[in-house]
């Protein structure tokens, strides 16, 4: 087959466009969910082992101070929740799932904090972006609500500016930093599953929701 200049021209033009049309699909498909639930480490880590799901940034939103410290939300006062930024392509797993997940990770009845982290900067809440996704979540509160036959407390709130949390405090369960801890000096992976474990994250979680709960160790 002989090829003239303007015909293969023609076939770059329509390989690149397909490229573009490509690429345009692919990154429509990423999105951003907006979860708190409770300690942000658990949440990142949780979340971070769901397929479909890219990076998760732990942060804080909510609140009313700008870019705040790590040391100002816990002092209390910001009105912020420590959070997470899950970046997911949502041609691989949707906002309902990501919802799902959620609901089924925390203990969405409590008001006061989460498992024994306490106060405002632990409550559960979802922030959502526009309508379709308050929609979702409200379905999706309805949903765990009915499931557990308890009240869930959990808001659904608009989305805030997102404040990116200290560099250590990304993936903090993975890290190979030494800290100090009650228990002396451990690996940042070792002080995560210590705290982790102490806090009694996952007893209660399968407690409260069996063989439903997504994380829990050993399921």
């Amino acid at each position: 087959m002989t090829f003239t200049i303007k015909t293969t021209l023609a076939l770059g033009a329509l390989i690149i466009a397909g490229l573009s049309i490509t690429a345009d699909k692919a990154q429509a498909a990423q999105k951003k969910a907006y979860f708190a639930g409770g300690c942000f480490w658990c949440i990142e880590s949780d979340f971070e082992s769901l397929n479909g799901v890219g990076e998760v940034v732990t942060g804080f939103t909510g609140g009313t101070t700008v870019n705040p410290s790590y040391k100002d939300v816990s002092r209390g006062g910001t009105g912020h929740y420590e959070a997470v930024e899950i970046n997911y392509d949502s041609a691989k797993i949707s906002y309902d799932q990501l919802l799902y997940s959620f609901f089924r990770s925390v203990d969405p009845t409590d008001a006061g904090g989460q498992f024994c982290d306490r106060g405002e900067s632990y409550r559960t809440a979802i922030f959502v972006s526009n309508n379709a996704e308050r929609a979702a979540a409200e379905k999706a509160k309805a949903q765990a609500q009915k499931d557990l036959g308890r009240k869930v407390v959990t808001p659904i709130l608009d989305a805030n500016p997102f404040y990116q949390a200290e560099a250590y405090h990304q993936n903090y369960a993975k890290g190979k930093d030494i800290v100090l801890t009650r228990r002396g000096p451990k690996s940042k992976a070792k002080a995560y599953k210590f705290y982790r474990s102490a806090c009694k994250r996952d007893q209660t979680v399968q407690a409260l929701w069996g063989s439903a709960a997504p994380f829990v160790t050993g399921q």
